[in-house]
């Protein structure tokens, strides 16, 4: 047994044990209420969900396991993998023992590589990469293991034990699905060396002479790994997931979700505004022409991609962290030069607008300047490296939701006649 499936084997039933004493002792308080607004307003802000791996306060961003983001800058994505699963940083020693248990796993069927190979040429990114999750469900060691009869204190080894097979095979799954889509070449091997990370940057096949693009995917990959349980992704994955549903069908349906314009496409809206701005103006703005065509751009009913979070009212912590590496390695680079003029003057321009709660910039308004830099300029394919990423948390919170024993997921709906004799009963 693994280092990290042992230590789990020892967390979570005392856990386990914890969280059903406190909601038998405190199941019937009130934690929310909810309003008609909220009913036919996506459910937003409603308390209803649990979700242990992180935690988005709006005056503090992304917090992992207790942990603010801006403190986890410098780790790898590994690290913040077994973080998400234990609640710990794991020791040099871990480390090593969870790096190499995803080496051991990495190898992709070739029925998966046929299944690419005969998509139409032109299919999007995303729907080549969650296909291949998908069409890898008959490797889940949890649906073999639960029809045979598996006890249910047991469901969370069977979802580790398919977090461990997907996570390792998503760097050659996403690099391939790169290559072959934007006719980069042939599939590049697995470099049995390297760190998850790296070994993406490898398969992937860009230039990377100072290995300035491997640091970049693992901050990448560290910044976007989780986002507590209520965005569109991750609930859908628990809710698919919360139907014993296994990882590979629940992964592969909030990754759908992922690929939604509202949220995980935003980056490349926000990457061809700020190549937009460039081409407009010659290269740079000045501040006083950013600040006259952010006016501009609101007056005539469009909105400033980027700026703005459905939770968040400070500046995003993972705009901070690009924005640091940005300024490190490329500075003068015109585009990211641009994303980190826009900050200096578009949170005081939408400061003016009364209806605009969140002037701060999100994780968008920078990441696609940074991979762009490093000549991935094929827009459609940046929500496959957040998908990469996104699958750590989404596959973390399947296992400790397997471990707590969950149930499945099964809120209550109305008609809007329903509603108004509340409302009317109510008045």
């Amino acid at each position: 047994m693994s280092m990290l499936k042992e230590k789990l084997a020892q967390i979570f039933p005392p856990l386990r044990q914890e969280i059903q004493s406190f909601v038998k002792q405190y199941g019937d308080k009130v934690v929310s209420q909810v309003t008609l607004a909220q009913a036919y307003g996506g459910m937003r802000g409603v308390k209803c969900l649990v979700c242990d791996t992180s935690e988005v306060p709006p005056d503090k961003g992304l917090i992992i396991r207790g942990i603010e983001l801006k403190y986890l800058f410098d780790k790898w994505p590994e690290e913040i993998l077994w973080l998400l699963l234990t609640g710990e940083l794991p020791t040099p020693e871990e480390l090593k023992d969870l790096q190499a248990e995803l080496k051991a796993h990495e190898e992709v069927p070739d029925y998966v590589w046929q299944v690419l190979d005969t998509m139409p040429a032109d299919s999007h990114p995303m729907t080549m990469f969650n296909t291949a999750i998908l069409v890898m469900q008959r490797e889940s060691v949890f649906a073999k293991r639960y029809a045979q009869g598996m006890k249910k204190e047991e469901y969370w080894e069977a979802t580790y034990d398919d977090l461990i097979n997907i996570i390792a095979k998503l760097p050659a799954i996403g690099a391939y699905v790169y290559r072959k889509r934007f006719n980069k070449g042939p599939r590049i091997e697995s470099d049995k060396t390297a760190d998850w990370a790296k070994n993406f940057v490898h398969m992937i096949g860009l230039p990377d002479p100072n290995e300035e693009l491997t640091k970049l995917m693992r901050l990448y990959f560290t910044l976007h790994c989780d986002h507590e349980g209520g965005n569109v992704s991750a609930f859908s994955a628990a809710t698919i997931n919360s139907a014993l549903s296994d990882l590979y069908y629940a992964l592969s349906g909030g990754l759908n979700g992922l690929a939604g314009p509202l949220h995980g496409l935003a980056n490349q809206e926000c990457l061809a505004w700020i190549i937009g701005v460039v081409e407009k103006f010659g290269g740079v703005p000045t501040h006083e022409e950013l600040e006259k065509y952010a006016w501009e751009t609101l007056n005539s009913g469009r909105v400033i991609p980027g700026y703005g979070h459905a939770v968040l009212r400070i500046t995003d912590p993972r705009f901070d962290a690009f924005l640091e590496f940005g300024k490190k390695y490329f500075p003068e680079d015109p585009i990211f030069k641009t994303v980190a003029r826009v900050y200096e003057v578009v949170p005081n321009v939408l400061k003016q607008v009364q209806k605009i709660k969140d002037p701060w910039p999100n994780v968008d308004a920078a990441s696609g300047a940074t991979i762009y830099h490093y000549g991935m300029t094929e827009f459609s394919y940046y929500t496959v490296l957040f998908s990469i990423s996104r699958a750590l948390g989404i596959c973390s919170q399947a296992v400790v939701a397997r471990a707590m024993g969950y149930p499945i997921t099964r809120p209550k709906s109305l008609t809007t006649a329903s509603y108004r004799k509340i409302v009317e009963a109510a008045s």
